[in-house]
């Protein structure tokens, strides 16, 4: 079958958006304003665990100039991003579970009003212990952050097993075991968090948030105002940096909303910096435990895996985080036998949530680098030792996850070759480094929050007589260049140019569903939604074209604003011409695509979580500097090869690469979000939390490997999350080729270094837990579930 040919995909074009972000014109949210519009602020908890007494909001609500002061009475549905476990409050009602819980808001003609109105509110706290670690989590049995979970702080335990465990490590010759720790650290997004909010005078109250995820924002905002969906209108405003961190419905949105109702006035929101780094959601502190057999010539025999989650206050995604700790270790490497063992617990800080390669960093920066060690000991290179190993094309893992394309293997070779791997892994002088590890991510998850047979996106196309095309989509920009993408799309189907193209994205009155920007799901999802719809409308496009140029529909297609004949191209008429003659024809020219994943084959409780329409690869080379007499890293180089399927676009899936790249370096040598005993955190500003700046972002050489999966649209797959992956793995594996020092504590400091130099670095210490009896399942065999005791 002959290759098609791309006038548009494959193309390094611009973004869409491009040019009105450089000459400053989109408007975020913080830059809209409406006639009478009023301002919210937030009074928060400065305990980590108290009982509300009592709230007095007299003296504020008689302040000159406070519209109105809201609590938690005022609020009191529970509620959260996913269903089974609703436990946040707008407001406290009872109980506040970390510093920077709110208890009350108020809407003044001025923030700086509103801030002094907060002052007023008297609020009487009975404090309680708190509880500040994975370790008094689990002990903790009478203190209790939440009273609905089962036991002690825990909010979740899991237990899955796959393959023959006790087969496995009896046939492996070496078993090594290691402790790692991946400390919690925040997405530091330009824009902070804003939302405006307003219920006109017809009782429809219409919501602009900068928000990943509109349709779960609707929905939440319909269960706790207790409004039907279809008189609440909400619009994801440009997104000035999400990364996971505005994925989930939050108390200021749910605020502002009741404010406007109240008053009857808009109601605008802003956090602070430092209420952005309470809010957070950010990437959980894990601390993680393996077991590994291995073969003499490294293969792998079986593996155990534990992970503890430190999740903050309430839920968010939770739930599926402990599962991503555990689901994705079989993706990259054949595994015959793979045990997983969860927890993720309750502690009195802020909730964490999905950052950027959700729940599946940490235990990658702890399999990549305990398979360096194990190369180490058997005197392997280590990648060698993987590549004699790497998963299959169209093939199943132990778990029950299917691959359908892979391009781990030239990943490998080219990062390998262009890094000149052979020549320097183990030869270069002391104080600097040479590291390497691999990774695979998700392209969306394969199954919604929410589980229902309906499509997880959808699209529609309209046509107008002038030649211009208008795609309607649920999905947000957040950066990644997703309306970019739709645009991309619908031009290369109808063979126009992309300015022809105006994308209406995010909002839940204009637009169909799409469930949001989160798990590196937007090009596939609203791609292959987008194709379908667009096919729809060729077909008539193709029937007119027909009949006027007596050509047959088999013959035609459509490039350079024409459509004409592929056999004979000079005959044809133009785009615009065809688009007004089906219009006479048919009518209004308008066409609907959805998308719903593949079915997966996997059945056991957690299956949902790692199944995805294809996987994506990615490999990396860190090349370092590390002195040995202050233990400061400096990076040299990163390289960094990913498969993404078919490259959409190649200049945004290299810069959504070095995007990644650049995250994971502030993780592995600086970032953490850290907290004194009293719950308050140490460095809540952009001044204290160090983040890499230009100044210290390397050279990084980006590779793209095309696979051009079936299941992608065009053959892509996800480009925004995979690359992060194997970037701090890497970085750790070059400061043992650097110093000869492991450290398996994230992030990767000077202090660490020198302790470990000294031999005063502790080993990470991994806390005893009797977790449930496995669910045990075998392809083909479903799954043994364990009776309760």
């Amino acid at each position: 079958m002959k290759e098609r040919k791309f006038s548009v995909i494959g193309k390094p074009l611009p973004k869409i958006d491009a040019m009105a972000k450089c000459a400053g014109e989109t408007l975020y949210a913080d830059d809209l304003f409406f006639s009478r519009m009023i301002y919210a602020k937030l009074l928060r908890s400065p305990h980590p665990h108290a009982r509300l007494r009592s709230i007095s909001t007299e003296r504020a609500a008689g302040l000159d100039g406070v519209y109105a002061v809201i609590t938690g009475k005022d609020l009191p549905e529970k509620f959260g991003i996913m269903p089974s476990t609703q436990d946040e409050e707008a407001l406290a009602v009872e109980k506040v579970r970390y510093v920077g819980d709110p208890v009350a808001a108020v809407a003044a003609s001025s923030e700086t009003l509103a801030e002094k109105a907060l002052e007023l509110i008297d609020v009487d706290y009975e404090v309680l212990k708190s509880v500040l670690s994975i370790e008094e989590a689990l002990t903790e049995v009478d203190n209790r952050i939440h009273s609905w979970n089962r036991y002690a702080n825990v909010q979740k335990a899991v237990s899955l097993e796959f393959g023959d465990m006790e087969k496995g490590f009896e046939g492996a010759d070496h078993i090594y075991e290691d402790t790692f720790f991946f400390q919690g650290n925040t997405h530091l997004p330009m824009e902070q968090y804003c939302t405006i909010a307003f219920s006109g005078p017809d009782g429809k109250l219409s919501v602009w948030s900068s928000t990943q995820t509109p349709h779960y924002l609707h929905r939440t905002l319909s269960k706790v105002l207790g409004l039907p969906m279809s008189r609440i209108r909400v619009v994801a405003t440009p997104v000035g940096g999400g990364f996971g961190g505005k994925s989930d419905p939050f108390s200021h949105e749910l605020s502002v909303a009741k404010l406007s109702m109240t008053t009857g006035r808009p109601v605008k929101i802003t956090l602070t910096r430092e209420e952005s780094f309470y809010v957070h959601r950010g990437r959980h502190p894990v601390k993680m435990w393996i077991k590994t057999g291995v073969k003499n010539d490294g293969t792998l025999q079986a593996m155990h895996f534990r992970s503890f989650l430190d999740g903050g206050g309430y839920s968010s995604y939770g739930l599926a985080s402990v599962y991503y700790t555990g689901a994705l270790q079989t993706v990259t490497y054949k595994l015959p036998a793979y045990k997983f063992e969860g927890a993720r617990v309750f502690t009195n800080k802020p909730p964490c949530g999905p950052k950027r390669g959700h729940g599946t960093p940490q235990p990658r920066f702890a399999v990549e680098v305990q398979l360096d060690e194990i190369a180490e000991k058997l005197g392997i290179d280590p990648i060698d030792l993987r590549l004699k190993q790497l998963v299959e094309p169209n093939s199943e893992t132990v778990n029950g996850l299917r691959i359908s394309t892979t391009g781990l293997r030239e990943c490998i070779e080219k990062v390998a070759a262009k890094a000149e791997w052979k020549k320097k892994f183990r030869q270069l002088p002391f104080g600097r480094g040479i590291g390497f590890a691999a990774s695979a991510y998700i392209s969306g998850a394969g199954l919604p929050i929410y589980w229902n047979e309906m499509p997880q996106s959808g699209v529609q196309i309209k046509l107008d007589r002038g030649g211009g095309i208008t795609i309607f989509c649920g999905s947000t920009d957040i950066g990644q260049g997703s309306d970019s993408i739709l645009a991309f799309a619908v031009a290369e189907e109808f063979g126009v140019d992309p300015a022809d193209v105006r994308v209406v994205t995010g909002d839940t009155d204009l637009t169909p569903v799409d469930l949001g920007s989160y798990s590196s799901r937007v090009t596939v999802m609203t791609g292959n939604a987008t194709i379908q719809a667009c096919g729809k409308l060729k077909e008539m496009l193709y029937q007119v074209a027909g009949e006027v140029l007596e050509v047959p529909s088999d013959d035609l297609e459509m490039a350079e604003g024409q459509v004409r004949s592929i056999s004979y191209p000079a005959r044809g008429i133009s785009f615009v011409e065809c688009v007004q003659k089906a219009e006479a024809k048919f009518g209004t020219l308008g066409a609907t695509g959805s998308y719903s994943p593949p079915k997966h084959p996997a059945n056991y409780k957690g299956s949902g979580v790692g199944p995805t329409t294809a996987y994506s690869f990615s490999t990396s080379i860190v090349e370092l500097a590390c002195d040995g007499e202050t233990g400061d890293i400096k990076i040299d180089k990163v390289w960094i090869a990913h498969d993404c399927g078919r490259a959409f676009n190649p200049l945004l899936v290299e810069g959504q690469t070095e995007g990644s790249v650049y995250m994971a370096l502030g993780e592995v040598l600086m970032e953490e979000q850290v907290f004194r005993k009293s719950g308050l955190h140490k460095i809540p500003s952009m001044l204290e939390y160090k983040s890499p700046t230009t100044l210290e972002t390397p050279e990084i050489e980006t590779i793209l490997v095309e696979t051009n999966d079936p299941e992608g649209p065009f053959g892509a797959k996800e480009a925004g999350q995979g690359p992060l992956l194997p970037v701090i793995p890497a970085v750790a594996n070059a400061v043992y080729d650097a110093v000869g020092v492991r450290i398996h504590e994230i992030p990767i400091t000077g202090d660490k270094i020198l302790r470990a130099l000294e031999g005063r670095l502790k080993p990470v210490s991994v806390p005893s837990f009797e977790f449930p009896p496995p669910v045990k399942w075998q392809p083909g065999k479903g799954a043994e579930v364990p009776q309760k005791s």
